[in-house]
Formats: C-alpha cells, sequence, structure tokens
C-alpha cells in the first residue's frame, strides 16, 4: 500500500513538473501584420490620359452597358509616383442598378509589405467629389476585412493635369480569437 502511494505522488509530482516545464519553454507565437485590428491606408487610382481635351471627363449615357475599368493604384497622387498595384472595376451606371451588389471595385497590392486584394461595393456611388463605400472582403494580407473606404477626386478646371482618385481605406481585421481554427 505505501508503494502506491509513493508512486502516485511522483506520478502527480512529475505531471505537475512536465506542465510547468512546457509552459516556461514553449515558443512565444510571433504576431503579424494582420494581428492588429485596424488599418489605413492613403491611395491614389490613376487616371488614363486620353487625347481629348484637357479637363474633359467621360461621362457614359444612362442607357450605355457596363462600365469596365483598369487602373494603376499608386502611393502618392503624382502619375510617376511608386506603383503598388491595380484597381479594376464593373460599374452598370444605369439607375436601376445603381444599388446593384455588381458594382464592384478590386484593389489588388503586390508590395513588400502586403500583397492581396480588398473588395469595394461601390453602392450610391457618383454623387459628388466625395463617395463612402463599403469595404466587402479582402484576401491575402486583407483577409476578411471590412470597413470604408472614402474616394475623392479634386476639381482639376484649373489645371491641364489628369487629377486622380484619392482613396483612403479604413480597414477592420475580424476578431481572429473567436474564429474556430480550421
Amino acid at each position: 500500500m505505501l508503494s502506491n502511494k509513493y508512486t502516485f505522488c511522483v506520478l502527480v509530482s512529475l505531471a505537475i513538473l512536465l506542465v510547468v516545464l512546457l509552459a516556461t519553454l514553449s515558443p512565444i507565437p510571433h504576431k503579424n501584420s494582420s494581428s492588429k485590428p485596424w488599418l489605413a491606408l492613403s491611395l491614389y487610382i490613376q487616371q488614363p490620359k486620353t487625347a481629348t481635351l484637357p479637363n474633359t471627363q467621360t461621362v457614359a449615357p444612362q442607357d450605355a452597358g457596363a462600365l469596365i475599368f483598369h487602373r494603376v493604384l499608386t502611393k502618392g497622387p503624382k502619375n510617376t509616383s511608386r506603383v503598388i498595384g491595380k484597381a479594376q472595376g464593373f460599374i452598370v451606371p444605369v439607375n436601376e442598378f445603381s444599388g446593384s451588389g455588381f458594382n464592384i471595385i478590386y484593389l489588388t497590392f503586390d508590395t513588400h509589405a502586403y500583397s492581396g486584394s480588398v473588395g469595394i461595393q461601390a453602392k450610391n456611388s457618383g454623387s459628388g467629389h466625395k463617395d463612402e463605400l463599403t469595404v466587402v472582403g479582402g484576401t491575402g494580407s486583407f483577409a476578411f476585412v471590412r470597413g470604408i473606404a472614402v474616394l475623392t477626386q479634386k476639381d482639376g478646371r484649373d489645371t491641364d493635369l489628369v487629377v486622380p482618385y484619392h482613396i483612403k481605406l479604413h480597414l477592420k481585421y475580424p476578431n481572429r480569437s473567436k474564429m474556430t481554427p480550421g
């Protein structure tokens, strides 16, 4: 009977020692950029240079089909600024489709800091020089983000330059502590 009590005490002591050693010697998990809850980015969507007169804007008639565009995404407002990705979109300018889920802008990043894309739903856009759009998700460095995208364009009537769109992204990453591991 004494040896059973002794064996039990040794096993309990070894188990406690093992738990303490594992807790103190386990590696610390690395924090990555997606562990931050919020991210703010300021970017520019460059407009193409056209052969038309300066300061004129091409507007699709109300009965036009879809506007499909492919633009360069830069870090600064000048067209010579560092390219960080591309902006692509599909907009149906007809009034009946202004709130459609088909009106989407994709910002794709290819930099050292960020790789992936952000999907922006362009509901009710085009109402002025400033639009607040909804970020509906992302991939890569922007996986599952939500937030807003504020799209502005300065009035270019006073200059001969093609004015880029300025886009400010305010992104929120999901709370990963509530996610079930896959």
